[in-house]
């Protein structure tokens, strides 16, 4: 199995490296991405490269975390998608994210990416529970995670940086 990349029908997901930075500020560095979260906004270069490196020591200790994620056959970042530790209510969870430049919104690659690492990080550690934290008008975030087979779970939702999330689970959770 790669761990460096994760292949879908037409995305090819990739372990982020430092060259990625621009990439990732192209899409947070753009308020519609963050319109559901102002808190993710990137104002300059220098805070996606620390955010980029986050992310790799995240894949260097644990051996798993956010991909960035291209179409099949492109070098150009349109995304990027995982899963990574956090606390919810004093309990260890892998929280779910994907986000995409606006470009490519409404063509099924959020599901796509996220279906394919919901299923290998269930796979690959089954007694682990997955989350993703949809804040409640984020009607096309909801429907990811219930395409790629979690459950509206109110029990989990908690306060984020932005305001309430809702919750999402895999079904173990419960």
């Amino acid at each position: 199995m790669d761990l460096h990349e994760l292949r879908t029908a037409r995305l090819r997901l990739t372990r982020p490296t430092a060259t990625d930075a621009a990439g990732v500020f192209a899409i947070l560095g753009d308020p519609r991405t963050v319109e559901h979260n102002p808190s993710d906004r990137l104002e300059d270069h220098g805070e996606a490269a620390e955010l980029v490196a986050r992310w790799v020591r995240h894949w260097e200790e644990h051996g798993f975390g956010y991909w960035c994620v291209r179409e099949s056959g492109s070098d150009r970042i349109i995304g990027y998608a995982g899963v990574k530790w956090m606390q919810i209510h004093e309990r260890p969870v892998l929280n779910l994210v994907y986000r995409f430049v606006p470009e490519v919104w409404g063509r099924g690659f959020a599901t796509e990416a996220a279906s394919a690492v919901v299923s290998r990080a269930l796979h690959e550690m089954p007694a682990e529970s997955v989350v993703a934290r949809v804040r409640p008008d984020n009607l096309a975030s909801q429907n990811v995670a219930v395409k790629v087979g979690l459950q509206r779970d109110a029990t989990m939702d908690c306060q984020g940086e932005d305001g309430l999330d809702w919750a999402f689970t895999s079904p173990e959770i419960h």
